[in-house]
This record gives C-alpha cells, sequence and structure tokens, in this order.
C-alpha cells in the first residue's frame, strides 16, 4: 500500500508541475501581447484620434467651421507635426467641440437611458466582438457609455489592456459588488478606460462564483430578490449614462438571468450556420420560459424590452449556404433581424491578436481595402442599433427614418 502510494505522489505533482508550466507560459505572451498594446509613455492603452475631416462628421459641423473656431478662440488652436501636418483630434477634443458647437447627442433626462444586453448562450457567435464595438461605436459618436464585463473569461476586460486575473482582484468586479454593495458601491467598481466617455465595470475569473452563489443565496433564502443584483447596480448609476452595453456569459445561468432582467434592449448574434441558428432557437425559448418561471413563482414583471435584434454575425459571403440560411432567417425573423450583417474579416482576427479592436487600429493590418471593408460592416451594424436606441428616446425619436 505504500510502494503504492509513491509510485502516485510523482504522477500528481507531474500534473501540477505540468500545468503549473503552462500557465506560466501562457501569462507570460499574454504580458507581451498587453505590453504591445499599451502606450509605453503613459503605460495604459492609447485611444484613437481623427482627422479633421473625420472630426468634422462626427461633431456633425464643416472642417471649415472647426478652423474656423480654432481662429476666433472657441476651439483651441490646432498644432501640427514634424512632417507639417494637422495634430488629429482625441476623443475628448471631440467632446469638447460638440459641447462648443451644442451637437451633444446625450439623451434628455426624461428619456430611458438603453441597457443593451449583447446575448447568445453558445460560444463563438461574436457577441464579445459586437458588444465591444457597439460600446466604442457610442462612444466615438458622442454618447456616455458604460461597458459592464459579466463574463468570468473576461475575453472584453482584457481588450481594455488588464490581464484580468492578475491586474484585478474580485473586489473589482461584480463579485466584490455582490459580496460587499454597501461597503464597496457600485461607483468603486467603475473603470475609466482609453476611449473618453466609455467607463468600464470588468470581471475576471472570480466572477464564476457567482454562478453557485446566486444558486445558492435562493436555495436558501426563498428569494428571487438577488436576481436584480445586476439591474440595481445600474440604477444607482445609469443617470451619468446614456447607453449601458452588458457582455453576459455564453451560457443561460444565474448570471445571464440577472442581465436579462437588468437590460431593456437585447441584441442576439447570430451565425447563418444550421447548428448556430438552431442554438439561438433554444436560447431565445429558454430565456421565454425562464423569464416566464420567474414571473410565476417570484411574482415579478418579466423586463419590458424596446427592442430585441437579432444580428448575421460571422457571416462568409463565398459560403452559398449560408446565404441561403440568412435567407430563411429573414423570413423567420422578419422586422427583428436588422438589414446589415456582420461579415468575417481577418481584420477583426488581426486586431483582436493585437488586443484591439478594429476601431482602435491606427493603420490597417491586412490591407486599406479590407480593412475599409471592415470598418464598413462594423458601422453598419452599429448604427442599426443605434436608430433603434434613438427611437426609444422621444427627444430624438423624431431624427430617425
Amino acid at each position: 500500500m505504500a510502494s503504492e502510494q509513491t509510485l502516485e505522489a510523482p504522477q500528481d505533482e507531474l500534473l501540477d508541475d505540468g500545468l503549473g508550466l503552462l500557465h506560466r507560459r501562457a501569462l507570460t505572451i499574454l504580458k507581451r501581447i498587453r505590453d504591445n498594446a499599451i502606450d509605453p509613455e503613459t503605460g495604459a492603452k492609447k485611444g484613437p484620434s481623427f482627422p479633421i475631416s473625420k472630426a468634422a462628421a462626427l461633431v456633425g459641423r464643416t472642417a471649415s467651421a472647426i478652423r474656423e473656431a480654432e481662429r476666433d478662440g472657441r476651439l483651441p488652436a490646432r498644432g501640427r507635426t514634424a512632417s507639417g501636418h494637422r495634430v488629429q483630434y482625441s476623443l475628448e477634443e471631440l467632446d469638447h467641440m460638440r459641447e462648443v458647437f451644442g451637437t451633444r447627442p446625450w439623451r434628455s433626462p426624461e428619456d430611458v437611458p438603453a441597457i443593451i444586453s449583447v446575448s447568445n448562450f453558445k460560444g463563438g457567435v461574436g457577441k464579445s466582438t459586437i458588444a465591444l464595438h457597439l460600446a466604442q461605436h457610442f462612444a466615438i459618436r458622442g454618447y456616455r457609455v458604460l461597458f459592464i464585463d459579466c463574463d468570468s473569461q473576461a475575453s472584453s476586460t482584457m481588450m481594455f489592456g488588464y490581464r484580468p486575473d492578475i491586474d484585478l482582484s474580485e473586489e473589482d468586479t461584480l463579485y466584490g459588488h455582490f459580496h460587499n454593495p454597501e461597503l464597496l458601491g457600485v461607483r468603486k467598481i467603475i473603470r475609466k478606460t482609453h476611449f473618453f466617455g466609455l467607463d468600464l465595470i470588468p470581471a475576471n475569473l472570480k466572477l464564476y462564483n457567482l454562478e453557485y452563489e446566486i444558486a445558492g443565496y435562493l436555495a436558501q433564502n426563498q428569494s428571487f430578490d438577488i436576481i436584480d443584483m445586476i439591474a440595481q447596480a445600474i440604477d444607482d448609476v445609469v443617470d451619468d449614462y446614456d447607453i449601458v452595453v452588458m457582455d453576459p456569459p455564453p451560457a443561460l445561468g444565474m448570471v445571464s438571468m440577472a442581465v436579462l432582467q437588468a437590460a431593456n434592449a437585447m441584441v442576439i448574434p447570430v451565425p447563418p450556420s444550421v447548428i448556430d441558428f438552431a442554438s439561438t432557437v433554444s436560447f431565445i425559448d429558454m430565456a421565454r420560459t425562464t423569464m416566464r418561471q420567474l414571473e410565476k413563482l417570484a411574482g415579478r414583471v418579466k423586463p419590458a424590452y424596446n427592442f430585441i435584434r437579432l444580428v448575421g454575425s460571422r457571416v462568409d459571403e463565398s459560403k452559398s449556404m449560408q446565404s441561403e440560411i440568412l435567407t430563411m432567417m429573414r423570413q423567420v425573423f422578419g422586422g427583428s433581424m436588422i438589414g446589415s450583417v456582420l461579415r468575417t474579416s481577418a481584420e477583426i482576427d488581426n486586431a483582436s491578436s493585437r488586443m484591439k479592436t478594429v476601431f482602435e487600429l491606427d493603420r490597417p493590418v491586412t490591407s486599406h481595402e479590407v480593412h475599409n471593408r471592415c470598418v464598413k460592416y462594423l458601422n453598419e451594424v452599429c448604427l442599426d442599433i443605434e436608430k433603434d436606441v434613438l427611437r426609444t428616446w422621444q427627444s430624438r425619436a423624431g431624427e430617425v427614418a
């Protein structure tokens, strides 16, 4: 018996050493990627900047109007680079321009903030890709945005320049707020990001424990109030924002249910494949059934969604079968499916490998043609969802055709 234990111990140690070695090596690679993505002067990621033509389009004025405002002192005088080019404009400078010109797109205080969940319980459908680009799109357009990463895999948090399980503790996420809501307060876990106007509540692996702890709380207390945890956290700060974008886990668990309970709008990415279509149908049915059960058991009202939109994602134009399935999806979902689709692009993958989104790239990774086409697809999807948001705001509804 003693000899068997002696033989088994080295195997356990070998397993631990093997996994530990893989983990250490992986962390080294993540650090290298993160270090390449940050500005060496500031030690943080750098936000995007825009030439005067693009700045003018985003601000809603002409380039001539910007130059005139700089000449008469309403805007600071613009410097030049060493090569003689006009220095580009940051997001913070665009926001100041909008203030000067009176073109800020902020909602009226009477308008309900859009709280959008980008949801599907199947991984690999482009959920985080859409959530991140959507949040950045709104920030670029001048809205005040809060991004809440509710996924313990924390891939979205990593794209903001963090190594989630090294740079963040459990008290930096919704997990910490869940355990100490009075002590910490949700404002203390909100972080400014390299994108001006876009704030973050980050995630890390510890957030996974919420799945079990919420279930344990329900069983012990026979109360469903805990499902409102995320909704209550948002309520505390939502007046500071126009848009809240949530990235839930790719599973219909306790955290995902809390996200769906907190949202007033839903975006569902659906790649045009039979498996993804079937999975999405199951997701819709399970979400509907679970909401009904919560309504029956807890006596609560189901969340009212201002809009639910399905987005064709990871669409490959070269595959004829995908075109057929996309046509079928449009017939089945009708007006609930937005007209634009997010096509696959090497630019998205290449940007991600640099811990960036396509909107953060200061130059194409692939080619100008591929980059511009990818930006066009992303903008079309984001603009369609922006129109849905504006339709819910009484002060802006008249602007949408």
